[in-house]
């Protein structure tokens, strides 16, 4: 869908620059053409120009005015999101996600992270952490989560962040806004309760249950803006506070997912446990050290 709309733009384009170089019509409307032109790749820019070009086109009689108006839905920069689960971005649909965030296009994704395989029934995927239960891991995840977030900054031109609503909504709209200003590919992983988390206090909390995950360090918030490495400044900003360490055994046990692994393994599940710690621990520390490194051009 990307593709077709940038191919449709593409040719608005074509046919306003040979218009122009033609001189095919009035100066009012030549300079609205020259206006879009140079605003088409931002959104306000090219809602301003559509609404002064319009009305001058619909004045005018020739044909590649015609050709124009039927594609006025193109005019103005449309915000495309591809938007999906866990399951798909880190898991069974990654190649497709590595290909596209490789392409480098101008869309925005974001991953709506569970930790699991809502879908089909709450199988463990490679989002799902250590020690949590899931269908294929009734004993509990055996090793880390994969961070999806890490591998896509690797590329360094690909705008990344993690967001969860209940503990910072501040953020995630910031995050939202500056994902969707990048001129180029943007991923933001927001972090999802779902009802196979066996949420004790119900979904009813979800959000307060988001805010606990990140106060315990179970979840980190951040975001990576390639723009600011143009301006010589750190494109990594770490938004999560110093985790308080001492609330996340406290946090696993609000969980069925994690508690039921206590109930049903216990010995494994004080290993799994203390390995799910020691993995958020080496998680935020190393985004601190990232956060904290001196960026030069």
């Amino acid at each position: 869908m990307a593709l077709g709309v940038g191919k449709l733009r593409q040719r608005i384009a074509r046919k306003m620059k040979e218009a122009i170089k033609a001189n095919m019509m009035g100066s009012d409307t030549l300079a609205a053409f020259q206006e879009w032109i140079d605003g088409k790749d931002d959104a306000e820019k090219s809602k301003a120009a559509t609404i002064r070009l319009l009305p001058l086109l619909e004045k005018e009689t020739d044909q590649l005015s015609r050709d124009i108006t039927d594609l006025k839905q193109y005019l103005i920069k449309k915000s495309i999101w591809i938007i999906g689960g866990d399951g798909w971005a880190y898991d069974i649909g990654y190649g497709g996600l590595d290909h596209v965030i490789a392409s480098g296009e101008d869309v925005n994704i974001l991953v709506l992270d569970t930790e699991v395989y809502s879908n089909t029934g709450g199988q463990a995927s490679k989002s799902t952490p250590a020690g949590a239960v899931a269908k294929f891991a009734a004993s509990g995840k055996k090793v880390r989560k994969k961070d999806l977030g890490a591998m896509a900054m690797t590329y360094g031109y690909v705008y990344t962040a993690q967001v969860a609503m209940g503990a910072n909504n501040s953020q995630l709209f910031r995050a939202i806004k500056e994902a969707e200003a990048y001129k180029g590919p943007s991923m933001v992983i927001a972090y999802s309760t779902c009802i196979n988390h066996g949420l004790k206090q119900g979904m009813g909390k979800a959000q307060e249950e988001m805010d606990q995950a990140v106060n315990a360090g179970y979840w980190n918030l951040y975001r990576y803006n390639p723009m600011h490495a143009a301006d010589g400044k750190n494109p990594f900003t770490l938004d999560s506070k110093e985790p308080d360490w001492a609330k996340f055994q406290e946090f696993l046990g609000t969980e069925v997912r994690y508690t039921s692994l206590k109930a049903m393994f216990p010995e494994e599940a004080i290993e799994l446990f203390r390995a799910a710690e020691e993995n958020a621990r080496w998680r935020y520390y190393n985004y601190k050290r990232i956060a904290e490194m001196k960026y030069e051009k």
